[in-house]
């Protein structure tokens, strides 16, 4: 098993290789970059009217042949695609980012930033989600067709098919904007510095409720039926039912017997979930006016901001990468019986 994870481990490094150079490549391929945004900014300025003339009255090119060669050339874009990946993959490695083209602030710190937010809000979610769907879906497995299960099947199915950021929305509208009973958005209030340790901890989940709820929305249904089929499949095995009829209790059958080989499914997902811990969902973030990772994310794509996206790339592929290891790890140690060769 030892010699499998290492195996696995040095596949990170190819696999990040072909995703990140994937990315970069296009990133020089696509229009709208921090050259063209600076000569649409220079045709703004020589028009001379705040970017309400027409078309035909800004100068077509307000820069020369030199000055944009320099600026490719500050940017990067002055050189073949292979040779500037490999100088930026260098500076990745010395744990350099780059610069932000927009702000002009060192990537890693804008994203150092961000991601105390998306973990506080990542993790609270992760544990929300796993912490009631598994004991949801054991439930509603061990209640089959019973007026529980019908009932919180039909709930379930609902919270899966609104989109979380639309059920932020409602949120919004009725507690928020409508009841006054929960703030509007942002991480924690205006006078935040001045509370006491209880007050700010009370304003933190205060701020924290809406957007968790609508985080949890989007993956609560898969995780609770993942988990009531795989444990009704295991509770109609014969092991489980030859453990019944020579007198071991139902509850008893159900947590020491079938539970523990229902969670191996639930293990095998976990590790992906860690990405997302980090990379958040950009429109929920949008909704409640959170400075997360995937607002961040967002932001620099349509930005154009290259190196921030590149950045974020780069921290999300590797969580990724790992996490994809950390689930058979979680297999292995949930399920013995299983081998990695």
């Amino acid at each position: 098993m030892t010699a499998y994870f290492i195996r696995r481990v040095l596949l990170i490094i190819p696999t990040f290789l072909g995703i990140t150079l994937m990315v970069f490549t296009i990133t020089r391929f696509v229009p709208g970059g921090p050259v063209e945004r600076i000569i649409s900014e220079y045709q703004l300025k020589g028009s001379g009217t705040g970017g309400r003339s027409s078309l035909s009255e800004r100068p077509t090119q307000p820069l020369s042949k030199e000055q944009i060669e320099t600026l490719k050339k500050y940017y990067g874009f002055d050189k073949p695609v292979l040779v500037s990946y490999v100088i930026w993959l260098g500076k990745v490695i010395t744990f350099d980012l780059g610069v932000s083209t927009r702000y002009s602030d060192p990537v890693w710190r804008m994203i150092r930033e961000r991601m105390p937010v998306s973990l506080y809000f990542g993790l609270s979610s992760l544990c929300l989600v796993y912490g009631i769907c598994i004991p949801l879906g054991i439930a509603k497995a061990v209640r089959h067709k019973s007026a529980f299960d019908n009932i919180s099947s039909v709930m379930v199915f609902i919270g899966y098919a609104i989109p979380g950021w639309v059920v932020g929305l409602f949120l919004l509208i009725i507690f928020a904007s409508n009841l006054s009973w929960l703030p509007l958005g942002g991480i924690v209030g205006d006078t935040f510095d001045e509370m006491t340790l209880l007050e700010k901890a009370a304003d933190l989940v205060k701020h924290a409720i809406l957007p968790l709820i609508a985080y949890v929305a989007g993956s609560f249904a898969v995780l609770t039926f993942l988990m009531k089929n795989t444990l009704m499949e295991n509770l109609a095995q014969d092991y489980v039912r030859t453990a019944i009829a020579k007198g071991l209790p139902f509850q008893k059958a159900v947590f020491r017997h079938a539970l523990r080989n229902s969670l191996v499914p639930i293990a095998t997902s976990f590790g992906n979930h860690i990405s997302v811990v980090l990379s958040g969902s950009f429109l929920i973030e949008k909704v409640f006016n959170i400075n997360g990772m995937g607002l961040l994310g967002y932001e620099s794509v349509v930005e154009r901001d290259y190196p921030v996206v590149l950045g974020v790339l780069v921290v999300s592929a590797l969580l990724f990468l790992l996490g994809n290891i950390l689930s058979d790890i979680c297999v292995a140690a949930v399920d013995p019986r299983v081998q990695f060769e």
